[in-house]
C-alpha cells in the first residue's frame, strides 16, 4: 500500500468519525429538547423550561394558588434540571416553594447553593431568587398557605391535610422573589 492510499484511507475514516459524531450530537440535542418540551411530568424531572417571558416584576403572587403545581428549573452543573413542586402564596402575596424531607432531595441542595432559579406558571417562565426560610413564624405562614391551597388542589401524590395540622419538623420552604 502506498503512502497516498494510507493518507486517503485515514481521511475517509476521519470523515466517517466526524459524521458519526455529528449525528450523535444532533440526536442528543433533539432528545434533550423533546424531553424539555414534555417534562417535568408527574414525578419525572425535565430539562429547560420553555415559555413566555413575564411582563415585568411580580409583587403579588396570589395567582399561584390557582395552579396545582409549579415547575421550577435549577442548574445541575451547567445543565438545566426541572421538576414539579408545591408552590403557594399566603395572604400577603408572597411566593413559597416547599417539600418534606428536602435534605434528601437533589433540587433543594442545588437551590441552597444557587438561588438563581426559574419558575413556570401558566406557560410563563419567571426568573426568581430563592432563599431558604429558617424563621419558624415564616415557615408556619408558608405551611398554612400550603394547607389552604391543598384543600382545593390535592391529588394522590399531593394529598391535602386537615386545616390546623401542625407543620412537620423536616418540612422546608423557600421564599421566591421576582427579579
Amino acid at each position: 500500500m502506498s503512502m497516498t492510499e494510507d493518507a486517503s484511507s485515514s481521511g475517509v475514516w476521519g470523515r466517517r468519525i466526524a459524521l458519526i459524531a455529528g449525528v450523535l450530537a444532533l440526536a442528543c440535542s433533539t432528545a434533550f429538547v423533546s424531553w424539555s418540551l414534555a417534562c417535568p411530568c408527574e414525578r419525572s424531572p425535565g430539562g429547560y423550561l420553555f415559555g413566555d417571558a413575564p411582563d415585568g416584576l411580580v409583587t403579588n403572587w396570589s395567582f399561584v394558588n390557582d395552579v396545582p403545581l409549579c415547575q421550577i428549573q435549577v442548574r445541575r452543573l451547567m445543565v438545566p434540571y426541572s421538576i414539579n413542586l408545591n408552590c403557594m402564596s399566603p395572604e400577603d402575596g408572597g411566593l413559597y416553594l416547599s417539600c418534606s424531607f428536602c435534605d434528601n432531595k437533589l433540587w433543594s441542595g442545588l437551590v441552597v447553593d444557587d438561588g438563581d432559579i426559574r419558575i413556570r406558571l401558566n406557560d410563563v417562565v419567571y426568573p426568581v431568587n430563592a432563599t431558604r426560610v429558617t424563621n419558624p413564624n415564616e415557615l408556619d405562614r408558608a405551611w398554612d398557605a400550603r394547607v389552604i391551597k391543598l384543600q382545593t388542589h390535592n391529588s394522590e401524590v399531593n394529598p391535602a391535610v386537615p386545616i390546623g395540622t401542625p407543620r412537620p419538623d423536616r418540612w422546608w420552604s423557600f421564599r421566591l422573589e421576582s427579579r
